[in-house]
């Protein structure tokens, strides 16, 4: 169909995105016998680990004030776009019968999937508030903040989980590469470490701290760290970051979509 009407058919089949986002996410640890409490502590678990790893080993807590609050919430935000990618990759390949038994915009799949994702995450940052108080982080109202953030950021998690759903779709071995892609995408986000604190070094050539800081995971982590954090401030945040975080979501939602829609004949036939 045409560009508008698959607007359309999308939106009449927005129960169904949202239905099945929600069964899928209950599914997910059905056979857990924790269940949902895998949700937390999944991240949880990561952000341990990192701050072993990173915080304690390799030191990059010292001058990196509320660093707990500082690393969780990196872990549970970068979470959010590498859950919300790898499950955009397989939307199509990994649910051939479903799409070659029924008739529905595709695109429903790859956004039902970052709904899923999203919804994972509002679990999590139930989590996350209670450790931002335990380590004296007050609520403030620059909490509501995190609101046009985590929408900015869906948006962009939908649009490159689009992307990646059409190569997914061609080629299926993209799959097993992604998680290298999103590992070497994670270590230079800024996720356990600061970003503006190794742009204060004159080692670095300028034009590769702009590229970090610029780094579309990075701007949406640093925005959560600024709505929640009340010791990360606005200078360390990148310059023009809500237009940045703007751009980004618009390039990739709204380019990712129409590039997902060019290939809407070709899903599930070969």
């Amino acid at each position: 169909p045409a560009l508008p009407e698959y607007v359309r058919q999308l939106w009449a089949r927005r129960h169904f995105i949202t239905a099945f986002a929600t069964a899928k996410l209950t599914a997910q640890y059905s056979q857990a016998k924790l269940g949902q409490v895998w949700q937390v502590m999944t991240p949880l678990l990561n952000a341990a680990v990192y701050y072993f790893i990173f915080g304690v080993l390799l030191g990059t807590k010292h001058g990196v004030p509320d660093y707990i609050p500082f690393l969780v919430t990196g872990v549970f935000i970068w979470t959010f776009t590498q859950s919300s990618i790898m499950a955009g990759t397989r939307a199509i390949s990994g649910n051939l019968g479903l799409v070659r038994a029924l008739h529905f915009p595709r695109a429903a799949l790859p956004i039902s999937f970052c709904l899923q994702q999203l919804q994972q995450l509002m679990f999590s940052m139930g989590a996350l508030v209670v450790i931002l108080l335990c380590f004296g982080v007050p609520v403030g109202a620059s909490w509501l903040l995190a609101l046009p953030a985590l929408l900015l950021q869906f948006t962009f998690n939908a649009g490159v989980s689009m992307v990646m759903a059409r190569m997914g779709a061609k080629t299926p071995d993209i799959a097993q590469l992604m998680p290298f892609v999103l590992r070497t995408w994670m270590y230079v986000s800024g996720v356990m470490w600061s970003i503006d604190k190794l742009a204060q070094k004159d080692s670095l050539p300028q034009a590769v701290t702009i590229a970090l800081a610029a780094n579309p995971a990075a701007v949406y982590i640093d925005l959560m760290r600024f709505a929640l954090i009340d010791s990360f401030h606005a200078s360390q945040l990148p310059a023009h970051v809500w237009a940045l975080a703007i751009g980004w979501a618009l390039v990739a939602g709204v380019g990712g979509f129409i590039y997902f829609w060019k290939a809407e004949e070709t899903y599930g036939r070969g």
